[in-house]
């Protein structure tokens, strides 16, 4: 009996299975049969698209009754006998098309009805309004561009599964337009920025990628051979020492745009392949830094977005206020009730770490201290766009010491809905204290601190050569772009997110 009903559940379980292949040949002996007639859709090389969907029905007044031309993607498909519609989905949405035997003929009208969902058709014909008010294309030629041998996911419930969504991101843009909103919305959010900086006099430049010392954050890198020099390389983890090189030679507002690699772990805010963006500036320091930081901010949601009040999650994040500005150690201060002004040395802050349960490491010092206090009382209050300044000199390799307090550096990181978006720096330019902090960022290394960096030689020569005061910046891109689009995950604003192989 049990026997039975196993096998009454396997066999449950496999139609679904059996009906698809099915589906799916018959798809392949449609096209083998358009082959064999010497009509296979993938020898066509080019279709002339006069306009888009959205275009059609944005200026129908002045095209009534005109002919156009549309392509896209069959996403819905009603035959009627002598009559049929489809719906042809572009880059700008779908418009539905009308296709009758009497227009187009016969022969082509037997071929449309053995189109399936999925194809991807051309179609040339006169705009019109339907009796229901739907503005549409009265076709009088459809031509198969290509034909799709997979089955789209129904169209009712769309494509829901995050981990397909992600690893099959085309079948994403083609079920859920909101996701290819938000790419499109990404391109605006790059363009914007380089528009802001490139009329305030700011040139783009390319930095290498594969590098022999990757220094400028705090990261691990990947690693690999180059096997025409025999020597090992890293990806780069940061853009900046080759871009304040470019200051030094006399570039006095530099930026660029890309990718760097961290080998790090996967959550909501990180992907081991991500966008950067850093800025340098001759002649100013982080409070310059922050100034653009804060209008260019605004003026990329105004473009983009149209307003400065920005819904994220269960808040509206206003970018048209001024922003906070509190050093760290008024930021611990006020979430922590702890005045590390008042701590004297690393000993009194090992104590006070103690008292409140922070977790060090033997190694760190009254200032790395201070930044876990930050990290695990403050961040999470900072929901309004917040300059977090003034960290203490022991997370801060390359940032120049400011001079009425040693022991902090004039650095900045923006903070909104307790996210770190930005990390500025008045850039260190003294090579002989360069040297200094390089040592103890090697001595870190040595004692088990894998995010250490290490000398760079020819970066000290550069400084010697003289680099003068500047203030420098960098961006995580796709935090800004998830803010700007109201996405939870960094993945959801990463065409193609890095993904565990499915082997």
């Amino acid at each position: 009996m049990e026997d039975t009903q196993n096998k009454n559940q396997q066999q449950k379980n496999e139609a679904p299975q059996q009906d698809m292949n099915q589906l799916l040949q018959v798809r392949r002996e449609k096209l083998a049969n358009l082959q064999e007639a010497g009509r296979d859709p993938f020898r066509i090389t080019r279709y002339e698209v006069t306009h888009h969907s959205q275009e059609i029905k944005d200026h129908f007044e002045e095209l009534k009754d005109k002919t156009v031309s549309v392509a896209g993607r069959i996403m819905q498909k009603r035959v009627m006998g002598k009559a049929s519609f489809c719906n042809v989905q572009d880059l700008q949405g779908s418009i539905q098309a009308y296709v009758a035997r009497d227009i187009i003929g016969e022969e082509p009208y037997a071929d449309f009805k053995k189109y399936d969902v999925g194809d991807i058709v051309g179609i040339r014909g006169e705009v019109f309004m339907t009796k229901t008010g739907e503005i549409s294309v009265h076709a009088a030629e459809v031509i198969l561009l290509s034909k799709s041998l997979q089955i789209l996911p129904e169209k009712f419930h769309g494509l829901t599964n995050t981990d397909i969504r992600y690893r099959q991101r085309y079948t994403d843009l083609i079920m859920n337009p909101d996701v290819k909103e938000t790419f499109v919305k990404r391109s605006k959010i790059l363009s914007a920025i380089r528009r802001y900086l490139d009329e305030r006099g700011f040139m783009e430049v390319e930095t290498p990628m594969l590098v022999a010392n990757a220094g400028g954050a705090a990261a691990r890198p990947f690693e690999t051979h180059y096997n025409a020099l025999d020597e090992d390389v890293k990806l780069r983890i940061s853009l900046e020492l080759y871009l304040k090189r470019l200051i030094v030679g006399g570039m006095e507002k530099v930026y660029e745009i890309g990718r760097v690699f961290r080998n790090e772990g996967l959550d909501t805010r990180h992907n081991p392949e991500f966008t950067l963006m850093e800025l340098y500036q001759a002649y100013t320091d982080y409070h310059g830094m922050m100034d653009l930081t804060e209008d260019m901010f605004r003026y990329v949601a105004k473009e983009v977005c149209g307003t400065t009040l920005i819904p994220y999650a269960e808040e509206m994040i206003d970018l048209g206020k001024p922003f906070e500005r509190l050093t760290m150690v008024d930021a611990v201060k006020k979430y922590a009730g702890v005045d590390f002004d008042g701590v004297p040395d690393t000993e009194a802050a090992k104590k006070l770490a103690d008292e409140k349960g922070i977790h060090y490491e033997a190694r760190h010092t009254r200032g790395d201290i201070l930044n876990l206090f930050f990290e695990e009382y403050a961040e999470e209050h900072l929901i309004q766009p917040t300059f977090v300044m003034d960290h203490p000199v022991e997370v801060s390799p390359l940032t120049k010491r400011k001079p009425d307090k040693p022991e902090y550096v004039e650095r900045f990181e923006l903070f909104i809905y307790g996210r770190e978006m930005c990390n500025a720096y008045s850039e260190l330019n003294d090579p002989i204290d360069q040297r200094e902090r390089f040592k103890a960022q090697e001595a870190a290394l040595a004692a088990g601190d894998e995010e250490a960096n290490t000398t760079d030689e020819d970066f000290l020569n550069a400084l010697e050569i003289g680099m003068p005061p500047t203030g420098g910046i960098g961006y995580g891109i796709d935090r800004l772009v998830m803010l700007l689009t109201n996405s939870p995950a960094i993945r959801d604003v990463l065409l193609f997110p890095t993904m565990r192989s499915i082997d």
